[in-house]
């Protein structure tokens, strides 16, 4: 697809997840190379619509079709496991094993080979720990001693692995603190511009979501409606 293509398009979603009320969205359209950042989804939430975009679940009504194909068209794990790849997901739920380093969690999604890498692997996988800033000292760090700043870098590297087409991050900075946050959106934001991919963030945070997005959108839940939310993009530039 061409930059501008719509990627992902949502039309008249409803979907219950046994919250106060279903999930609405009414329409939302995201485009090759464009970054856009939601408000209004709580963590259960966010969880729902990355389901829904991804296939892993089915709306109860309305339509949605990631590049050009409604997600109802894909009937079987291979299939359905072809257009996961095409997305990179943020997430808490993104499992890490703890036991590993961070260079062997970061080199799973490219190789089995992670207790003795071949140079080229270990040169991909330190690659790629540089483009999320994660420090060399960190890389034969146990995954479960790292602090959350870095963790967080580790599932952005993870995410970006494969060279997604789409990057959905489910509220990335909730553990960031307020002195970490500006720097991981700086790059986030750089990450997104440099590869030219879909980004999805979703997020609680009106700053971080004007850092890292070129378009910002607020959910009205009871009507669905995605309002264009004020304000000037990257603030922490």
């Amino acid at each position: 697809m061409a930059a501008g293509d719509v990627v992902v398009a949502l039309r008249g979603v409803v979907k219950d997840y046994n919250g106060l009320r279903p999930l609405r969205v009414q329409a939302l359209d995201l485009r090759q190379g464009q970054s856009l950042a939601l408000l209004g989804f709580d963590a259960v939430m966010a969880e729902v619509l990355v389901n829904l975009i991804t296939g892993a679940n089915l709306p109860d009504s309305g339509e949605v079709r990631v590049f050009n194909r409604p997600t109802t068209e894909i009937t079987n794990a291979d299939d359905w496991v072809r257009t996961l790849d095409q997305f990179g997901l943020v997430s808490e739920r993104a499992v890490l094993v703890d036991q590993f380093t961070v260079e062997q969690n970061l080199a799973m999604p490219l190789s089995l080979e992670i207790e003795e890498m071949s140079p080229a692997l270990r040169a991909q996988v330190r690659a790629l720990a540089a483009d999320v800033s994660l420090p060399d000292e960190h890389l034969r760090i146990r995954t479960g001693e790292l602090p959350a700043a870095s963790r967080l870098r580790l599932r952005l590297g993870r995410a970006l692995a494969l060279g997604p087409r789409v990057l959905l991050a489910e509220h990335p900075n909730a553990a960031l603190s307020s002195e970490e946050a500006p720097a991981f959106a700086a790059d986030l934001a750089r990450i997104i511009d440099g590869r030219e991919i879909a980004a999805l963030v979703l997020t609680a945070d009106r700053t971080f979501a004007h850092a890292v997005a070129d378009e910002v959108l607020t959910l009205e839940p009871a009507t669905g409606a995605l309002k264009a939310s004020s304000g000037w993009r990257r603030w922490f530039s």
